[in-house]
């Protein structure tokens, strides 16, 4: 019988877990677990996740033609461990069943997602595949392979890895490895990571200052309010194109935060911690970037690892080294791993030819908005002017929440599951931030602008549609957007075009129409600890119990009783 398409199902096992399906090559649906149970960064068994993308595409498991996984534990364990559990495969599932590990799931995320046709790929992260499980090691440069080799009963993981994509092939350059161990010398820590990894130290710092971690985003917003060369010690050695962890600098991290009220109590020495560690990660990075790119001559990059979430280093790498462009998967932590194994199976597997990218990030599904039963206290305004008139709101002050099409893949909002306002509107970062995302008043915000007017507001012309670089803010626009600038003045900036987002698009060209400012506020859909918002029914709630003033579907408009 004839087959109408093909479909590879990428699936991640492990912490932050998600599913990706491919349908001939392209993205048909993607989603985290963490949308679907609520739950931050879940993952473990991935039944849920690969349900969502099957009723999503209206088909079921048998229409499967490729499964790739990834798990960070033993290949040979996943169907033993309790990430099993009942999965969605039935007895009688036909289609293979492939296993790969955990950095070249993050190096094909990059290459399948990716604008370039030729290029180099960096992953970094805090720990990937143990030695034994990689499938990226032939060919490779393995500085410390007789150490591995030495002490085989020790448990060596990947901490950062390079690779060449040319003529549809990605080719393994350069790995390094650390062993797998608790960081001895801060006890009062007590977290295993792999010794010599940035993501590792990086982790450390956010578990010392938030207990957690998972905050490593919140320690980079920390960093700017700490004091430059606080601390002289190096968190890192670098030499020979690699990074190894002094663990000297661990003796410093002698007061773990254990509540919020020791922390805005000793809120300098935790922001001097978090610059330190900033400032540290970023010489490594710029020391790695630099160097690989010397060995390497196409200046055409991709990155991809949970480290490339750092977008204050980003622009360092882009602004500071030769790289002439560089992509960065917008999901590039664990999350992206499922991304990364369907284009595997379609580009490695089945020797299928790359299909570009549209740019796009929203993979979720699409849903119908019931609005039959809201509470009385609520105004429904129906009309096909929506955007118009949600720029008007936006002008007239009020903060909204916008519900747009499918949820974004990643850990940014972009237009799709987000929070706006006006940045011009005096206290209003600090009013999101207390009332409605009831988060540190440290946090900053984000500028979503028209990608045609970046270089009115913003020092570099680039292309920033995830969020994840930041971008010097010009001097005489600080004052007045000062709501979406940052303490060092610089903004993480998320260029739009009508191409990848075409209602936000057009949202921000009619508040220009209003204002003159081709610029709002963006902040995601939720509040602290809690995932983005996924379906209509939790925005309406979330917006029912926060003081957001308006709740904006596509053709309708939820308001307060005044």
């Amino acid at each position: 019988m004839y087959k109408k398409h093909t479909y590879v199902l990428g699936t991640h096992l492990s912490h932050d877990g998600s599913a990706c399906l491919l349908k001939d090559g392209k993205i048909a649906v993607a989603i985290e677990k963490e949308r679907i149970t609520r739950i931050k960064h879940h993952g473990g068994n991935d039944k849920l996740a690969i349900e969502y993308c099957l009723e999503a595409e209206g088909i079921t498991i048998d229409d499967i033609d490729l499964v790739v996984q990834n798990a960070n534990f033993e290949k040979e364990t996943i169907e033993t461990t309790n990430y099993s559990g009942a999965r969605a495969f039935t007895s009688n599932f036909k289609a293979p069943i492939v296993t790969i590990s955990h950095h070249l799931a993050h190096a094909y995320s990059a290459i399948g997602t990716s604008p370039f046709d030729d290029c180099n790929v960096m992953v970094i992260d805090g720990s990937g595949s143990p030695f034994t499980q990689c499938d990226d090691i032939a060919g490779a440069t393995i500085p410390n392979l007789s150490s591995i080799h030495e002490n085989p009963h020790h448990f060596w993981c990947e901490k950062f890895s390079v690779y060449k994509y040319h003529n549809n092939i990605l080719t393994p350059i350069f790995k390094d490895f650390s062993e797998f161990n608790h960081m001895q010398a801060a006890e009062q820590l007590h977290m295993p990571t792999i010794i010599h990894s940035i993501g590792g130290a990086y982790q450390a710092a956010s578990q010392y200052c938030f207990g957690n971690v998972d905050d490593t985003g919140k320690l980079m917003g920390l960093s700017p309010y700490g004091v430059k060369d606080s601390y002289q010690l190096p968190v890192f050695e670098l030499r020979d194109g690699r990074v190894f962890n002094t663990l000297d600098w661990l003796n410093e991290l002698k007061q773990p935060s254990r509540s919020y009220d020791n922390f805005n109590t000793h809120f300098q020495h935790y922001a001097n911690i978090a610059r330190w560690l900033q400032d540290e990660t970023e010489r490594a990075l710029l020391y790695l970037f630099n160097y690989h790119q010397n060995t390497l001559p196409n200046k055409n990059w991709c990155y991809a690892g949970g480290v490339g979430l750092n977008a204050v280093a980003n622009q360092r790498i882009l602004a500071e080294t030769s790289i002439e462009n560089l992509y960065i998967q917008p999901a590039a932590g664990d999350n992206g791993i499922a991304i990364g194994c369907a284009y595997y199976g379609w580009l490695e597997i089945l020797k299928k030819e790359r299909i570009k990218h549209t740019g796009t990030s929203n993979f979720g599904k699409k849903y119908t908005v019931d609005i039959s039963s809201l509470p009385e206290n609520l105004t429904i305004q129906k009309t096909t002017d929506w955007i118009t008139i949600t720029a008007k709101l936006l002008s007239e002050g009020n903060v909204i929440a916008w519900f747009n099409e499918g949820c974004e893949f990643g850990p940014r909002a972009l237009g799709y599951r987000s929070i706006l306002a006006d940045p011009r509107k005096a206290g209003v970062k600090d009013y999101i931030n207390k009332y409605i995302k009831l988060r540190e008043d440290f946090r900053p915000f984000a500028p979503a602008v028209m990608r045609e007017h970046c270089t009115d507001y913003f020092k570099y012309d680039w292309d920033s549609p995830y969020m994840i670089l930041v971008n010097p803010v010009k001097p005489e626009w600080e004052k007045p957007l000062n709501n979406v600038v940052h303490l060092n003045g610089t903004a993480r900036v998320q260029t739009v075009t009508e191409e990848n987002n075409i209602n936000f698009y057009n949202l921000l060209r009619d508040f220009k129409n209003k204002t003159g400012l081709p610029i709002l506020l963006n902040t995601s859909l939720n509040r602290k600890g809690m995932p983005i918002i996924e379906t209509p029914q939790q925005a309406i709630s979330f917006f029912i119990e926060s003081p957001l003033d308006y709740l904006i579907f596509e053709n309708i408009i939820i308001g307060k009783v005044k």
